[in-house]
């Protein structure tokens, strides 16, 4: 599989990454190949990672204030949120 990571879309890297995986799974491939497309994977995971996170940021929220007017902010998760997200 040739990556070409800067423009691979985060379903595209999930799906190459879901296929890896598949691969690993029924345990056919080569030793040397597996580590090739275990790297990868690990490759693939990141840009997955890297996509969210930039989505995740991206995310606003309309929030309207007492006087009636709209404003949008950035959405953060609440605490409790966030820890179920990103546990330590």
């Amino acid at each position: 599989m040739n990556l070409q990571k800067e423009n691979l879309t985060f379903e595209e890297a999930l799906n190459n990454l879901e296929a890896i995986v598949s691969d690993l799974e029924r345990g056919n491939v080569p030793l040397e190949e597996s580590l090739k497309k275990f790297e990868e994977g690990i490759a693939l995971s990141r840009i997955c990672a890297a996509r969210l996170k930039s989505a995740e940021e991206a995310v606003k929220k309309l929030v309207a204030s007492s006087d009636g007017t709209i404003s949008l902010e950035n959405f953060k998760l609440k605490e409790s949120e966030e820890e179920t997200n990103n546990p330590t």
